[in-house]
Order: structure tokens, then sequence, then C-alpha cells
């Protein structure tokens, strides 16, 4: 078990950093538009809905900071470890972690890493947004009753799976061809896409996508998303991942 007395050490010296950073940084919580990036073939995707637009489920500094500083950084990654290996500029994130044991040995851990969050947070700003919330509808709401007992037992599921991962990591729902679903958590950045599994949606609960609210309360902010996720979006998803034509 982690020594608690340490943990509270290196939590306190890491905040103190982190304050120091945050006062100092200017304040862009309504920037829907993605910020400038070095030039490369990855970029940051356009969210649809200003930093604010998810208050009070996910509040808006945490928006920025996760958006703009966090996603940004992996596109940053990715694009500098492509300036020295043009085989990651010929392909899109998806077919590169989905082969990514072909990959030449020294872009594979960063293309794990910085690959897999840039995969992972792109689709996380794409199925959430204002005004969302309330059961799945159509399609998706028949294949949650069919394959994951149910809308209440999933949710019961998807929490229980988020609360499990240790440290950082992601719960996703994957969907095959058929329009199967399965539930599926993941540590750190690593995408089931990796597995060649395509992502119909998915929570971040890495510390970064919640601790300015809920602090150490995971629990809480798992119930709290459900009012974020844009079903008809969801529902756009699975038909594309029927279709084959499912990317991130």
């Amino acid at each position: 078990m982690t020594n608690t007395h340490s943990v509270s050490r290196r939590s306190l010296l890491g905040f103190g950093a982190a304050a120091l950073t945050l006062a100092a940084a200017p304040r862009v919580w309504a920037q829907a538009a993605a910020p400038a990036a070095p030039a490369g073939p990855f970029s940051l995707p356009k969210r649809a809905y200003e930093a604010a637009a998810l208050e009070p489920h996910i509040d808006a500094m945490t928006m920025d900071i996760h958006y703009s500083r966090h996603h940004a950084a992996f596109v940053t990654a990715l694009n500098n470890v492509a300036k020295d290996h043009g085989v990651l500029a010929s392909k899109p994130i998806n077919e590169l972690l989905g082969d990514i044991g072909a990959l030449p040995e020294a872009v594979r851990v960063p293309i794990r890493n910085a690959g897999g969050g840039h995969a992972n947070h792109s689709m996380f700003w794409e199925i959430m947004g204002p005004g969302a919330g309330g059961a799945p509808t159509g399609d998706v709401a028949a294949a949650i009753t069919s394959d994951l007992g149910g809308f209440d037992k999933f949710k019961t599921d998807f929490e229980a799976a988020g609360l499990r991962v240790f440290g950082s990591g992601w719960v996703f729902v994957t969907v095959d061809k058929a329009g199967k679903l399965a539930l599926l958590a993941k540590p750190n950045q690593d995408s089931p896409l990796m597995d060649k599994h395509m992502v119909l949606l998915g929570n971040d609960v890495w510390e970064h996508a919640y601790y300015l609210k809920y602090q150490n309360r995971r629990a809480d902010y798992l119930k709290s998303w459900w009012n974020v996720v844009n079903w008809a979006k969801v529902n756009e998803r699975y038909a594309a991942a029927k279709a084959g034509k499912l990317t991130v």
C-alpha cells in the first residue's frame, strides 16, 4: 500500500507548483478553436462547444487545461517525433495505433502514450456536449439493453470499472462491426485501437480530468459525467462503426 505521508508531501509540492503555473497563465476558458500547434501531420481537433459549456458538471478551468494544455501536449509530442520519422506522417492515428507493433521501435512508446492520448481525447470531446445527458436513444439504447444489461446496469458497471482503474486511465465502451458492445478499462493513455477495437465512447479518469472540481471524489465525477454525454453523437459513432468507418 502507498505510504500516505509521502503521498501527501508529493501532493502538496505538486499543488504548489500547479497553483503558481495557473496563477501566471492567461485564462482563455471561452476559447473553442484549437490553439496553434507545431507544424506537423497531427492537429488538435476543434471542439463543438466552449470551455464553460459543460458547467456545472465539468468546470471551465478543467476543460481549458485539459484541452489546450494536456491534449495539445500530445499533439506537440507526436509532431516532434514525426520530424524524425516520416512514417508517422503517412498514416492516420488510428492506423498507427492499430499497427503499433510494426512501427520502428524508437517510436512505439511515444505513439502509445502521445498517440493514445490524442486518439482518446479526440473521441472524448466529440461524445460530450451542452444540454446533453439523459437516457440513450435509438440503436445505441437497444444495443445497451441487449449487450450490457440495460442503461441502469450499464451505468453501474461503467462507474465501477472507472473506480477500479488504479491510478490513471480510461473506461471505454467498444463496438464491433456487428454493433456488439463491450465494456473495457485501460491504464494510462492506452487505447482499445491498439487491440483493433473500435471505441464507441469513453470517460477519462486521469486526475487532470476532474480534480479541480471533484478532488479525490472520482465516484462523484463518474456519476455527474452522464449529464454531458451526447447520445445523438454516440448514435452517429455507432452507425459509423457498423459501416466500418469509425476511426477514433
